[in-house]
């Protein structure tokens, strides 16, 4: 069973990191595409504005 949820955790977070990574482009970031990316659940919590981009990322606003 922790290995489902390990697996489902690991589907999420790499779905989360290629709709970030493919909609880069749609946010105010202009460097550190990787870092971002790579870090986008900590931002996700701890930043507002990054979660508007992360927003416009995902959705093409």
């Amino acid at each position: 069973m922790s290995s489902l949820i390990i697996l489902l955790l690991a589907a999420g977070y790499g779905y989360g990191a290629w709709k970030f990574w493919r909609g880069f482009h749609r946010t105010n970031f202009s460097q550190g595409r990787l870092q971002l990316t790579l870090l986008w659940p900590v931002f996700l919590i701890a930043n507002k504005s990054y979660r508007q981009n992360f927003s416009k990322a995902l959705k093409g606003r």
